[in-house]
């Protein structure tokens, strides 16, 4: 028997998780994520898989953002018909990204098509919404600490990595190995999330690398915001928080109503404007496992903004000169209600823009904090004159300190560490460390390579 891993995507890049392990002529997927950012990643979603979606027996999601969830409604219309394994929270959550971003990617079209700034005719989504009812048929939520039976005679377990809620680490058992697939790990001591659990053995671990080259800056991150705030406030401005509606809204809401309670920002007015993210932050008191916060607590922090769910009201804030806090999705720029308030808002140097997490490269996002004076959106160029803003405390991500503390639970060192999900200088800086202080055998993963593993009959 030839056990084998190859990353389809998720490999020198933080985009499009997509690692298929192979034995014996079965196939198993962890993840299923969309290629975001780059012009020449996005295409890849185009492209046809590398394998016939009708040939892998299952898909273990580790959790529901769409760079590791979004791929799904694309690869079950093209033939795939096995489950789809995930924890509850992740189902849940997938039920709203994954038809949020299906109905985004129609809409998108339409526009493209009515305004003519398109290349391509007509302009296509790359699925609909029925594409995603279609794959969230396919989901099999399981327990954590269960271990289930694939089809194929493989076996999975999930573990909880904190990260956002659902979030898993997933162990495979396959032709008598044990594969540990990190996910995206969370951050230890977060006030919001649990911590990600420990896995004692493997004997290969994949693990991402988003941070891998950074630590986090130790400053209070509530502390922090409220400073922007007030400062944005007293120039009269109006303060944008792009953020990813799972996951980041909500915990931005949490550190906003602590800064109510403190009395700091009494009589700021705070709007949530994504209607994933308000779906989102509804599941957080039906989910209280999977995460921190005391049922009162989580209903006082859900209910610290106005929810903004017609595009109606949408449009009335973005014709608001008061200062206020907007919170809109998506986290990266990369599309939905937050341009709208970014032409808005960008132009004006009395505003900011405050970026709350990872900016993957060639997002509007990444290109605005690395100093863009004006970006491209709905077909024009707008400038950017808002103050700019980060703060990288507030990441759902793991850093480089966090990631080897999660690697230092397993009590024996595996075989191998192969590592993914990060970008080139990210990921060999994490490679590094590994080796120099761990003294483990790792390997950056490069997306051409199949990697053989050793595996023998049950």
């Amino acid at each position: 028997m030839t056990l084998t891993l190859h990353s389809l995507g998720g490999a020198g890049t933080v985009t499009g998780s997509r690692h298929l392990v192979e034995n014996d002529g079965r196939r198993i997927m962890i993840d299923c994520g969309l290629f975001q950012g780059y012009k020449s990643l996005r295409e890849r979603n185009w492209k046809p898989f590398p394998v016939s979606p009708k040939s892998i027996d299952a898909i273990i999601l580790t959790h529901a953002h769409l760079d590791h969830s979004g791929y799904l409604p694309k690869l079950v219309r093209e033939g795939f018909e096995g489950p789809i394994f995930c924890s509850s929270a992740t189902a849940d959550l997938c039920e709203i990204l994954l038809k949020d971003s299906a109905f985004i990617a129609e809409k998108d079209a339409f526009l493209a098509n009515k305004h003519k700034y398109t290349k391509h005719v007509p302009a296509l989504p790359l699925y609909t919404i029925k594409d995603a009812e279609a794959a969230l048929k396919q989901l099999r939520p399981i327990p954590f600490h269960k271990e289930v039976e694939l089809p194929g005679g493989g076996h999975v377990q999930l573990r909880r990595a904190g990260h956002i809620l659902g979030a898993a680490n997933a162990e495979l058992r396959w032709g008598g190995k044990k594969m540990v697939f990190s996910g995206d790990i969370g951050r230890y001591d977060d006030p919001f999330m649990l911590d990600p659990e420990a896995v004692e053995a493997a004997d290969y671990v994949i693990v991402e690398s988003t941070y891998g080259d950074r630590t986090h800056p130790k400053n209070d991150p509530m502390d922090a915001l409220g400073d922007v705030i007030e400062k944005t406030v007293q120039r009269g401005g109006t303060l944008v928080i792009p953020a990813f509606a799972v996951g980041r809204a909500q915990l931005i809401m949490y550190y906003l109503w602590k800064l109510k309670q403190a009395g700091r920002i009494k009589i700021v007015p705070i709007f949530l404007d994504s209607p994933m993210a308000i779906n989102a932050t509804d599941l957080l008191c039906r989910h209280l496992d999977d995460h921190r916060l005391s049922p009162e607590i989580c209903k006082q922090s859900c209910n610290i903004a106005t929810y903004l769910r017609e595009v109606e009201d949408s449009k009335r804030i973005t014709r608001d000169t008061m200062p206020k806090v907007v919170i809109a999705a998506s986290g990266m720029l990369t599309g939905g209600r937050v341009l709208h308030h970014l032409k808005a808002f960008g132009q004006d140097e009395r505003n900011t823009i405050l970026f709350s997490g990872y900016q993957a490269g060639g997002t509007r996002g990444e290109k605005i904090l690395n100093g863009a004076d004006s970006v491209k959106m709905f077909g024009q160029w707008f400038p950017i004159r808002a103050q700019i803003k980060s703060l990288p405390a507030l990441s759902a991500h793991a850093d480089s300190d966090e990631i080897l503390k999660w690697l230092s639970g397993f009590k024996n060192a595996p075989a191998r560490t192969f590592i993914v999900h990060g970008e080139p200088k990210a990921a060999d800086a994490l490679r590094m460390r590994i080796d120099e202080e761990l003294g483990w055998n790792s390997t950056v993963v490069d997306p051409v390579d199949r990697y053989h593993l050793e595996s023998h009959t049950p």
